[in-house]
């Protein structure tokens, strides 16, 4: 799997979704949805090298997993957040974007206040 591989995908998807859309919006739509499922599915398989590599460097590094399973599960809520989010605008309904990028933002802010108070806690014992 490469980018050649991805645009192709990516490129007579969008050929053929330009072709139905004249005569069939919604197959357009569901056509779109489909093509970003089989690209997503494709680099779905990449991420788990990537994740591999995180965790031993944390371990190398003496980082607790409970943070680096915390920042995996953000990066995984901005990647699906902005996946759907541009599902929605393909389908016109950017008002279901927009809402599901703004509880995307929540969830990544309720996520991240435990290692804000970790990083704050470890600065104010350094702090004589």
């Amino acid at each position: 799997m490469d980018i050649l591989q991805v645009s192709g995908i990516a490129l007579t998807g969008a050929v053929l979704a330009v072709v139905l859309k004249q005569k069939s919006p919604p197959m357009a739509v569901l056509l779109s949805i489909a093509v970003g499922v089989v690209i997503f599915l494709l680099v779905l398989g990449k991420i788990g090298a990537v994740v591999d590599v995180l965790k031993q460097l944390s371990d190398r590094a003496d980082i607790s997993s409970v943070y680096l399973g915390t920042l995996l599960k953000i990066i995984g809520i901005a990647y699906i957040a902005d996946f759907i989010a541009q599902i929605c605008r393909d389908a016109d309904q950017g008002a279901f974007a927009t809402k599901v990028e703004l509880a995307a933002k929540v969830l990544v802010l309720v996520l991240a206040v435990p290692i804000m108070v970790a990083v704050l806690q470890a600065l104010l014992r350094l702090i004589p």
